[in-house]
C-alpha cells in the first residue's frame, strides 16, 4: 500500500466495492469491512461504488462518505462533514472544503456509535451529485 488511492477501476455496485475492499491489506481490510457492516446497518438504501480508488457510500441520489485504505491507516471521509456534530477530526487534501473524516489505523480506532451517528447526520444533508432529501 502506499499514500494514494488504490488503482482500483470506477464502477457502480456491491459487488466493486466487496472486490476492492477484498484487495486491501491487513488491518485495512478489516477496517473497510467493519465500515462497510456499520453503512449497511446504519442505511437501508445504501449505494456503493468505487470512485478514485475507494469505496464511496449514498442514500439516494448523493454520495455521502467515502472509505479508502492507505499505508497504516484506511481515511472514512464524510462529504459535508464540516456540518456533522461534533465535527470529525481529519481534514484531507484534495477532497473538497467541507469533508471532513477520521484516520483509523486499527480496529480499536473505530468508535461504531459516533461513526453510525456521522453516517445518519450526512445522509440526511446532500451528497456529492444529489439533491436534498
Amino acid at each position: 500500500m502506499t499514500g494514494r488511492a488504490s488503482p482500483a477501476k470506477a464502477a457502480v455496485g456491491d459487488k466493486p466495492v466487496f472486490a476492492y475492499i477484498a484487495s486491501l491489506p491487513q488491518p485495512q481490510r478489516g477496517i473497510a469491512e467493519t465500515v462497510d457492516a456499520l453503512a449497511a446497518k446504519t442505511l437501508p438504501d445504501l449505494l456503493r461504488s468505487v470512485k478514485w480508488g475507494m469505496s464511496y457510500y449514498g442514500v439516494g441520489d448523493g454520495w455521502c462518505f467515502s472509505c479508502g485504505g492507505f499505508a497504516g491507516h484506511v481515511k472514512l471521509m464524510f462529504v459535508n462533514g464540516a456540518a456533522l456534530e461534533p465535527v470529525p477530526p481529519a481534514t484531507p487534501v484534495g477532497m473538497g472544503k467541507s469533508t471532513r473524516g477520521v484516520e483509523l489505523e486499527s480496529m480499536d480506532d473505530i468508535d461504531e456509535r459516533q461513526i453510525e451517528a456521522w453516517m445518519k447526520q450526512v445522509a440526511s444533508v446532500p451528497g456529492v451529485g444529489g439533491k436534498r432529501r
